[in-house]
């Protein structure tokens, strides 16, 4: 059988613990050790693995940099910006020139009606530490490239300033002059072989949210039915657990299988 991996975003700066990530998902830290061993327990099985990186510049429209008050003070993390704020003057792009094209994408979140705009702390940097995978994690993948002299393929997403990119799929609002940012269509024909594809990654309500119902709705559901959460092997940024939840009980109904860490191909 064709078994494959999807592990999305496992980067230092979303692990907990030790790693004391800059957005950091308790329980992160743990669910990626986890599933290093089990990626050592079932390598032999693993036709192919595929590892998401979330891909940030410091400048971004999620991150604090980009936006201030009537005072030129920054957001805090996780300020929720709304059209109404930004058409009100509560927050105003720092670059002025900026302005049109920042209310015009807050209006199209809140038309889509998937996520508001949320502001990160910077995280997952591209050069940075916070941009690594899990060390143990990373261990076990070059492992697996070894006895199987295979490549895991690595999918990066995000580097595109003016959008969030939580799904590894396609950003929440594409740019029509950023190819990166559009259906990823070369992932979608990597997965679609599989007869098994294992899942995992952080977080459960965001990145691994998006990316899976996105490969769902370009796939189908019969491809839906190959699914295997990991459930020991992801977890919710906190105050988002409703969509994490919402998401599995979604999926569950359109034929998504859960499993665990020590019981996947037991």
């Amino acid at each position: 059988m064709n078994i494959q991996l999807l592990i999305i975003d496992p980067q230092v700066d979303f692990m907990d613990g030790i790693c004391d990530g800059a957005l950091a998902v308790p329980g992160a830290y743990d669910d990626m050790s986890r599933l290093a061993a089990m990626i050592e327990r079932v390598t032999p099985k693993l036709a192919d693995i595929h590892v998401t990186m979330d891909s940030h510049r410091l400048v971004d429209i999620a991150h604090p940099i980009w936006w201030m008050d009537a005072t030129g003070k920054a957001p805090a993390p996780f300020t929720i910006i709304k059209v109404a704020d930004v058409e009100a003057g509560i927050w105003q792009p720092r670059n002025p020139a900026f302005r049109k094209r920042s209310l015009d994408y807050v209006r199209q979140l809140e038309a889509q009606g998937n996520y508001p705009l949320c502001i990160w702390p910077p995280h997952c940097l591209i050069g940075t530490t916070g941009h690594a995978v899990h060390p143990e994690l990373t261990r076990a993948l070059r492992g697996w490239e070894e006895k199987r002299f295979g490549m895991v393929d690595y999918v990066t997403k995000g580097s595109n300033p003016w959008t969030e990119h939580y799904s590894a799929i396609q950003a929440e609002v594409p740019d029509p002059t950023d190819p990166s940012t559009s259906l990823n269509t070369q992932l979608l024909k990597a997965i679609q072989d599989a007869d098994i594809i294992a899942i995992a990654g952080e977080a459960l309500s965001h990145c691994v949210k998006s990316t899976v119902t996105d490969i769902a709705n370009n796939i189908g559901d019969d491809y839906v039915k190959k699914f295997v959460f990991l459930t020991d092997a992801s977890s919710n940024v906190p105050g988002f657990e409703n969509f994490g939840a919402d998401f599995l009980s979604a999926m569950q109904a359109r034929g998504m299988q859960l499993s665990t860490t020590a019981t996947f191909l037991s």
